[in-house]
């Protein structure tokens, strides 16, 4: 009922208790218990006698109700589940992954106290510093096509960068870079049968207003935000709706044509490791390789002494020679 309220509230006009009432079949105590209930989720709402409600401020937070303004999808991020804490989202959604959940359905939380990334790495995330979700998708599609779901995330969070006047580039196949420090990574975990996909669960952190303070020392030098490098603050309803509103529009061509080529092409324009030489990781094993270019399946492609050879995402990692990239 408390959502059913704010959807009802303006920052332009009061809305009267006895409208609110009517229109949801409620007591005016009732109304009033919605209201100190908003305000308490930090809400600043004024009361004015004879004429109503009024929203003042609202809160840097990424419920549905918030991002709703900025969102144009048809259905990814039409189902939030908005926590204020959890270890992680990418864990929390794949408790739900095997039940019935709508296509696109986002597990966002304001911090995550075991965040992971790729490798069992770990990820730190700060309250409501930055975004931390993760979505639930069930494509039809063999699970040998899932790592594609990888480079339409990757494309999706760049280009809703470009639109927020932020120029990153992309590490093969999952981390988003911004002046040579990483600011998001995305790890994206199956659970499928032999020749099918049960669910995925696509995990997109970000560090949006992160200050470098609140970065741990062991990471200082790899990672940083959005804010740290621009030097100023952004509005992470708005980052966090374009991802999704990107997201879904690769996401649907992906699987009504099959394809992946515009997210390609934006990897490609936008690679910061072709040209480059890199350390190529495998297990225990690394060696300084050439990245020559990302071909039309999504797979690197790299000259390792005097053979070329075609790298599928998975336990490989990519590291500058010196530094991160």
């Amino acid at each position: 009922m408390k959502d059913k309220v704010l959807e009802l509230l303006s920052e332009t006009e009061y809305v009267s208790g006895e409208d609110i009432s009517r229109k949801l079949g409620i007591s005016r105590a009732a109304v009033w218990k919605n209201i100190n209930s908003l305000k308490s989720e930090g809400y600043i709402i004024e009361s004015s006698t004879n004429r109503g409600y009024r929203i003042i401020n609202r809160p840097d937070i990424l419920t549905y109700e918030e991002i709703l303004p900025f969102l144009s999808t048809a259905y990814i991020g039409r189902k939030v589940l908005h926590f204020e804490s959890l270890d992680s989202t990418n864990t929390r959604a794949k408790e739900i992954g095997s039940g019935s959940f709508a296509e696109g359905t986002v597990i966002v939380s304001e911090e995550q106290l075991s965040g992971r990334g790729r490798l069992g790495r770990s990820w730190s995330s700060p309250k409501g510093a930055g975004i931390w979700m993760s979505l639930l998708l069930k494509p039809e599609t063999p699970p040998t096509e899932a790592y594609k779901v990888t480079i339409i995330a990757a494309a999706a969070v760049h280009k809703a960068l470009s639109e927020e006047g932020v120029a990153s580039l992309i590490k093969w196949p999952n981390d988003i870079v911004l002046n040579g420090r990483k600011i998001c990574g995305i790890l994206t975990e199956m659970s499928a049968e032999f020749s099918r996909i049960n669910y995925l669960v696509m995990g997109i952190g970000i560090n949006v207003n992160t200050t470098l303070e609140e970065f741990p020392e062991e990471i200082k030098n790899k990672a940083s935000s959005l804010r740290a490098q621009t030097g100023r603050s952004f509005n992470r309803k708005s980052v966090m709706s374009r991802i999704l509103n990107n997201l879904e529009i690769f996401y649907d061509l992906f699987l009504q044509q099959g394809t992946i080529e515009p997210c390609i092409k934006i990897c490609r324009e936008n690679s910061a490791v072709i040209g480059r030489q890199v350390l190529l990781i495998e297990g225990s094993k690394s060696n300084p390789v050439e990245v020559l270019d990302i071909n039309d399946k999504g797979h690197l492609l790299i000259k390792d002494g005097s053979s070329i050879r075609e790298i599928l995402s998975g336990e490989i990692s990519l590291r500058a020679m010196d530094g991160y990239i």
